[in-house]
């Protein structure tokens, strides 16, 4: 089952070309689930007391990525809604991003959080575009 294949069948008409969405939704995820290991992999490391920040940004941008996939899932929401979570996330992926890229040097898992919360951030603010 894939996200697109699964929005095609809501019967809910909608404004926003699904497959934008489809795409949103899956980086969204992508990114909640690379937060998520490099948060735990954080805590992993020699230098945790050096990491608290990168442990605490990922845990949240993992938290709003998911609560915002949700949402978007959800395609009979309030557009101020969905716009209000899209702009927190694209926040929280920047915020979060640059906080793993400062640490990428030294860990890869940095290093792939950075590019996941990059292309997360993209992905929605391509969405926010086209929402309007």
């Amino acid at each position: 089952m894939s996200t697109f294949e699964m929005l095609n069948t809501h019967p809910a008409e909608i404004d926003l070309d699904r497959d934008l969405l489809a795409r949103t939704i899956d980086s969204l995820v992508a990114c909640a689930q690379a937060c998520t290991v490099c948060a735990d992999a954080c805590l992993s490391e020699e230098s945790v007391a050096e990491l608290r920040r990168c442990i605490r940004t990922d845990l949240d941008c993992a938290d709003i990525c998911a609560a915002t996939a949700r949402v978007l899932s959800r395609q009979t929401g309030d557009a101020a809604v969905l716009r209000a979570q899209l702009q927190a996330c694209v926040q929280a992926c920047s915020s979060c991003g640059d906080e793993c890229e400062a640490h990428a040097g030294h860990h890869e898992h940095c290093r792939i959080c950075a590019e996941a919360c990059r292309a997360c951030e993209q992905a929605c603010t391509e969405l926010l575009a086209a929402i309007g």
